[in-house]
C-alpha cells in the first residue's frame, strides 16, 4: 500500500523562534516516520508581503532550512526544497485562479488579519489576495492526503478542498484528493515580555540562541508583579517563567509551583532551574546548527535534489491536469 503523503511549508523569515519549533517543527519530524512527507521553503508566499525588498530573502531561507535540519528533518526521509525551484507550483495556481470566485479569497479570515497586521505595507495586490489559492495549488500539486496545521489554519485546508471539489466537478474527475488537516496542539509560548511571542516585539527565544543568550533572555522574563520579596507568595498564572517551565520542565513543574506559591522559591533560583532543562532540551539543536553552518554547498546541493524529487511529481500531476482540462491534443 503507497505511503500517504503530507504537505507543508514555511515562510522563509530567517532563524526560527521556540514557537516554530513547539508549533510545527516537531511535529513534522515525527510525520517523517509515518508519511511521505514533503516540505517546501514558499518562499513565492515570501513575496506576498516582501515583494518590494526581497534582498535578505536567500540568507533567511538558508538559516531557516539549517534551523528545520537541526530540529531533526531528514533529506532521507522528506522532499525537503524551494518552492521557486518548481515552477509548476505557479502553473497550477494560474489554472486554479481561472476557476476560482473572489469571494472565496475575501472570506478567508486571514486576509483581514494580516491587512490589519501589516497596515504600513501596501497588501492591496493581487499576489497577497491570491496567496490562499497559491497554497492551495502548493498542497494539490502533489496531491497530498493531510496537512498538519494549527487551528487557525484550518480555513486553508477547506479551501484547498473546496478547490479540489470544484476541479473534479468541472472537469468531472476524482484526480485531487481532499487532503485532511492534520490539527498539531500547539503549545503556546509568551515571549520574554509577557506578550505574544514575535520578532516585531523583539521578545523572542531563538532555535539558534547560544546557551549564554538563553540564560540572558531567560533572566530577563517577567514574573509574578505582585511579588516583592523572595518569601512572598506567588501566583504562577501570571508568570512568564513558570509558562516555560510547563513546557520545557514537566516533571519538576508540580514542584515549582508548589514552592512559587508558599514562597520557597525565589524568582532568581526559579529562573536558574529553568535556564538548566531550557538549554538541556536545545543544547542538541544548537550543536547540530554549528556544524550545519559550515556546510552550506551541502544544504544547496539537498535543496537542490529536494526539488528534482519534487519537480518529478510536480510534472506527472500537471501532465494529467492538462490532459483533463483539454490542453493535450
Amino acid at each position: 500500500m503507497e505511503q500517504k503523503r503530507v504537505f507543508s511549508g514555511m515562510r522563509p523569515t530567517g532563524r526560527l523562534q521556540l514557537g516554530n519549533l513547539l508549533g510545527a517543527l516537531e511535529n513534522w519530524v515525527k510525520l517523517q516516520d509515518e508519511y511521505k512527507c514533503i516540505f517546501s521553503v514558499a518562499d513565492w508566499h515570501a513575496m506576498t508581503t516582501s515583494y518590494d525588498d526581497p534582498s535578505e530573502l536567500k540568507e533567511n531561507t538558508m538559516q531557516m532550512v539549517i534551523d528545520w535540519l537541526s530540529a531533526g528533518l531528514d533529506p532521507e526521509k522528506s522532499i525537503i526544497f524551494c518552492q521557486s525551484d518548481v515552477k509548476e507550483h505557479a502553473e497550477l495556481h494560474l489554472l486554479f485562479s481561472m476557476f476560482t470566485p473572489l469571494s472565496w479569497l475575501e472570506r478567508v479570515p486571514t486576509y483581514k488579519d494580516q491587512i490589519q497586521q501589516l497596515r504600513e505595507k501596501n497588501l492591496a495586490t493581487y499576489g497577497f489576495l491570491g496567496y490562499p489559492l497559491l497554497q492551495a495549488a502548493d498542497i494539490l500539486l502533489y496531491r497530498a492526503d493531510a496537512v498538519p496545521v494549527g487551528e487557525d489554519q484550518v480555513p486553508h485546508v477547506e479551501m484547498t478542498r473546496e478547490i479540489a471539489r470544484r476541479f473534479n466537478y468541472l472537469y468531472q474527475t476524482d484526480f485531487f484528493p481532499e487532503p485532511q488537516a492534520l490539527l498539531t496542539k500547539i503549545k503556546l509560548l509568551p515571549g520574554i515580555d509577557g506578550r505574544k511571542m514575535s520578532k516585531s516585539y523583539g521578545n523572542t527565544i531563538e532555535m539558534s540562541d547560544s546557551p549564554q543568550e538563553i540564560a540572558k533572555k531567560v533572566n530577563q522574563m517577567v514574573t509574578d508583579p505582585g511579588r516583592i520579596r523572595k518569601t512572598d507568595p506567588g501566583n504562577p498564572e501570571v508568570c512568564t517563567v513558570f509558562a516555560f517551565h510547563q513546557v520545557f520542565n514537566p516533571e519538576g513543574v508540580e514542584g515549582v509551583e508548589r514552592a512559587c506559591r508558599r514562597g520557597e522559591i525565589g524568582c532568581v533560583q526559579c529562573k536558574k532551574q529553568l535556564i538548566k532543562h531550557l538549554n538541556a532540551y536545545l543544547e542538541p539543536i544548537y550543536e547540530k546548527r554549528k556544524v550545519l553552518e559550515g556546510q552550506r554547498d551541502y544544504i544547496i546541493d539537498l535543496l537542490r535534489e529536494g526539488a528534482k524529487q519534487a519537480k518529478e511529481i510536480a510534472v506527472n500531476t500537471m501532465e494529467q491536469v492538462f490532459a483533463l482540462v483539454g490542453f493535450k491534443l
